[in-house]
């Protein structure tokens, strides 16, 4: 099971919409990337996220570059989440097909984190705002194969 982590886009702050939408600026980088991993080939099964807007705005994004019709909103994912919890609940290392978790920190770094080196402490890569991340299995672990920066899908 191919694994990928992006960060939603950057919000409105919370004064300015207690919901915290993405705002403009985080629309259009979700989008950039999203393209950017369509036009390299990524394909994905199965998207899910935790529920709050801005995660679900930006996995639906997500869904809609990568012709995902599969999505959807699973608890234990918010920011403060147990990442153990939610790797037994969701990941499968032998599993085949892909996965992607569209989520927050500090919960996807310690999730990377606890995939690639079984310590959710360590830190192994720097998810960021619209951030695709992908995770390919190494053996019982994963291994950080390649990230996507809004930077990087604009060239």
């Amino acid at each position: 099971m191919d694994v990928y982590l992006m960060q939603h886009g950057e919000a409105l702050p919370a004064e300015l919409d207690p919901s915290r939408s993405l705002s403009e600026v985080g629309q259009r980088s979700v989008e950039v990337v999203s393209r950017h991993a369509a036009a390299c080939g990524v394909r994905i099964d199965q998207i899910v996220h935790s529920g709050k807007l801005r995660a679900v705005e930006s996995a639906l994004i997500l869904a809609r570059a990568l012709g995902c019709s599969d999505v959807g909103h699973v608890d234990g994912l918010s920011p403060g989440a147990d990442v153990e919890a939610a790797m037994a609940a969701l990941i499968d290392p032998a599993a085949v097909g892909s996965l992607a978790i569209v989520g927050h920190l500090p919960f996807l770094d310690r999730l990377a984190a606890l995939l690639v080196t079984g310590d959710p402490g360590a830190h192994v890569v720097a998810v960021r705002n619209a951030g695709l991340v992908k995770l390919v299995p190494a053996g019982q672990r994963f291994a950080v194969a390649w990230a996507i920066t809004p930077e990087v899908a604009r060239g």
